[in-house]
């Protein structure tokens, strides 16, 4: 099975990058849809509507992914300061588009082994890997705790 890259972006021109965007995600499984809608507009103002189904469905696991793996507990204290977050960033260059989310979490993702491509659950990572040119992930910085997974879709450049 894949074994998530720990890596930052890659090389990407500073210069070329067209566009970005970003919201914050409520702690709810409800920001799955949120996340799509907002990809959604993002994409169609960018006139990369074309690329919605497989940039949706990219999204919508890395976000599920954060929610479900990446935030405390039910039922555990967190103080309202420190109340824990999830973040989708769009970033676009010329050729490339980059869905990364933001989460509190430092452990890494995993990629479950699975043959039952069946299964209802377990496979969102391979489905990340399958619909996206690359992906990976890397800690954050700083003052800042927890992670960003990300993966890029190439684009064709007009012609």
């Amino acid at each position: 099975m894949l074994e998530p890259l720990r890596q930052g972006l890659p090389p990407l021109d500073p210069t070329a990058v067209s566009s970005a965007a970003s919201c914050a995600l409520p702690a709810r499984y409800e920001a799955v849809r949120e996340a799509r809608q907002f990809t959604r507009r993002t994409l169609d103002q960018w006139d990369l509507g074309d690329r919605f189904d497989d940039v949706c469905l990219v999204v919508s696991e890395l976000v599920t992914n954060a929610l479900r793996h990446a935030l405390p507990e039910a039922g555990a204290h967190v103080p309202q300061a420190q109340e824990p977050s999830v973040r989708l960033h769009l970033m676009r260059w010329t050729e490339r588009l980059v869905c990364a989310v933001r989460d509190p979490s430092n452990d890494s993702p995993v990629a479950r082994a699975t043959d039952d491509f069946s299964a209802e659950s377990g496979r969102g990572l391979f489905l990340v890997d399958s619909f996206s040119d690359s992906w990976g992930w890397h800690p954050l910085a700083g003052t800042l705790s927890g992670k960003v997974v990300w993966a890029l879709f190439r684009l064709h450049p007009e012609v």
